[in-house]
């Protein structure tokens, strides 16, 4: 089957490509990437003769026809994606309509924003002891999410949240994470084009967020990271991993007794 290549491009520095996504973009026929999203200095290292489409002006069938039309061509075709596919990346729709033209496609991973944003502050998201789980969600806004991935019904349990595409709606998650318990004095990082040159960091907590966020005029391209494992003082406090804990025996290393 005739198939399209669909690669994360990763969050905004040109280096968090892949290389198996840097060596297809380098090879392929035809680069269709969302411009308002995706560096320019990364599609630069396309092939010198490789058609490049900018999509962020068309609609989807706009863009599916443009695929068809080069596929059906026999060019190798690229598509660039921000981040990860797999997040809010709107590839299903894409598929769908393809695979009505017998084209098929395969995905490239890339590296998340949420990934980004979590190293741009330093964080592990999930500490031992404290959270063990990770909830990528957004807050509702034009788009509806469904009844039963509500943020307040998410939040009730009481780990680490990332939202994507929630810029705007600052007012409703701190509602909604009260709501579900949270403390006022919860810790929220929210970092703004994480990896770019241009990356904005705020360190917040939750009773603060959208004054912060006003204050700093975030209003979109930004990740927002809340709960426990965003303590800036985390590294103070007693949560310490069994991995490395001598006393713990794993399959590579036979744990030793303290001494009395």
């Amino acid at each position: 089957m005739k198939k399209i290549w669909i690669i994360g491009a990763g969050p905004g520095d040109p280096d968090l490509i892949t290389v198996k996504g840097l060596k297809l973009l380098q090879s392929a026929d035809v680069v269709m990437y969302t411009d308002s999203l995706v560096s320019d200095k990364l599609v630069a290292e396309a092939h010198p003769e490789a058609e490049v489409i900018r999509t962020a002006g068309m609609h989807l069938t706009e863009m599916v026809d443009c695929i068809v039309e080069r596929v059906n061509a026999g060019k190798t075709v690229v598509r660039l994606h921000t981040g990860d596919p797999a997040m809010y990346g709107a590839t299903m729709e894409q598929m769908a309509l393809l695979k009505q033209h017998d084209i098929g496609y395969e995905v490239v991973p890339g590296v998340s924003s949420v990934f980004a944003s979590a190293a741009a502050v330093g964080a592990e998201l999930t500490i031992p002891d404290l959270t063990q789980t990770l909830i990528l969600t957004r807050a509702e806004g034009r788009t509806p999410v469904p009844e039963r991935e509500k943020l307040q019904a998410l939040a009730r349990h009481h780990c680490t949240i990332a939202m994507f595409l929630s810029a705007t709606l600052t007012k409703k998650i701190m509602k909604e994470l009260q709501a579900a318990g949270w403390a006022d004095d919860t810790p929220v990082a929210v970092v703004q084009r994480a990896s770019w040159p241009d990356q904005k960091i705020v360190r917040t907590t939750l009773s603060q967020l959208d004054e912060a966020m006003r204050t700093n005029g975030i209003r979109k391209h930004a990740m927002i990271l809340a709960g426990w494992a965003l303590d800036p003082n985390i590294h103070e406090k007693d949560y310490r991993s069994k991995l490395y804990d001598k006393t713990f025996t794993h399959g590579f290393r036979k744990g030793v007794k303290e001494d009395d």
